[in-house]
């Protein structure tokens, strides 16, 4: 959820009764609150929302009319004119609005922090879907060298929820687009994870909007769909609750597991590709030990 922080003013609050025409030019104090013309205002190029839903920027609009724009933009000095840090919704639905002018907050920002605080403030108002917010912590990851770990304490994030989030992007290309148009959720394309070859994902995808499928029911789905495969391939005597072991496991750890021999006497392997998957795998299970002991 969102924090409101501060109302916009109006330039005749800051500055009296004094003139200034068309001028561009404000006060670059730290923190300063004033306004600018639109057109001196331009959105952040690496913003990580690049979807915004027409018909609620036209409501926005209509009521930025009656009340004006409330909460400020946050914006950085760039050469002449000023980039959006966070506010790009606002500014869009001030431009359909006709505002000439709009309210901002001045920030002396890196483009590091920018680019944190702009990945932070959308996923505080829950703004991204889960493939633009996957594609923002990679960003993030690549320009500055963080490692997950990094990322999850400057996001306040987990640890294996940014693995988890960072793991969508593996998913087929058509069913990254079916995330992105929101006709699947997180919860579907997590639980289409736990299918390797990418057809047999595309397939289910489609059957989850198709029958309009709750996320339970598409892991159901999944579990019918692997459990053939397991069956010849690594537990070919298992019993159903074996099966359905090995399944759940598959979900948990968002990784390949594997049982050979059955319910008396085997073993249970559990896949790692990288040390970021074992270091998630065994948070996981430190998890699991605090709230069983």
């Amino acid at each position: 959820m969102a924090l409101k922080k501060g109302l916009g003013r109006g330039l005749d609050s800051l500055f009296g009764d004094n003139d200034y025409g068309d001028r561009a030019e404000v006060l670059e104090s730290k923190d300063q609150e004033s306004e600018i013309e639109i057109d001196k205002v331009f959105p952040n190029p690496n913003q990580p929302r690049k979807i915004f839903d027409e018909q609620g920027l036209n409501e926005l609009a209509d009521s930025i009319k009656i009340h004006g724009v409330i909460q400020p933009l946050i914006v950085t000095k760039r050469d002449d004119k000023y980039m959006i840090i966070a506010g790009e919704r606002r500014w869009r639905a001030s431009k359909i609005a006709g505002l000439l002018k709009v309210p901002v907050i001045i920030k002396d920002y890196s483009d590091q922090k920018v680019s944190e605080i702009s990945l932070i403030e959308n996923l505080q108002r829950e703004d991204l879907n889960p493939i633009e917010a996957a594609k923002a912590i990679k960003k993030l990851m690549s320009d500055y060298s963080y490692t997950q770990e990094k990322v999850a304490e400057r996001l306040g994030k987990s640890r294996p929820a940014i693995t988890n989030t960072l793991r969508l992007l593996s998913l087929k290309r058509d069913i990254i687009d079916m995330i992105m148009q929101g006709v699947l959720t997180a919860g579907h394309a997590r639980a289409l994870l736990a299918v390797e070859d990418q057809e047999g994902q595309l397939k289910l995808a489609k059957l989850a909007i198709e029958k309009q499928m709750s996320v339970r029911e598409l892991e159901s789905a999944v579990k019918k769909y692997l459990m053939p495969k397991t069956q010849a391939k690594a537990i070919p005597e298992a019993s159903l609750e074996l099966k359905e072991l090995i399944y759940d496991m598959q979900r948990v750890f968002a990784t390949k597991v594997t049982a050979l021999g059955n319910e008396q006497k085997g073993r249970i392997y559990i896949d790692y590709y990288s040390r970021d998957d074992l270091d998630r795998i065994s948070e996981l299970i430190e998890d699991l030990k605090d709230k069983n002991f």
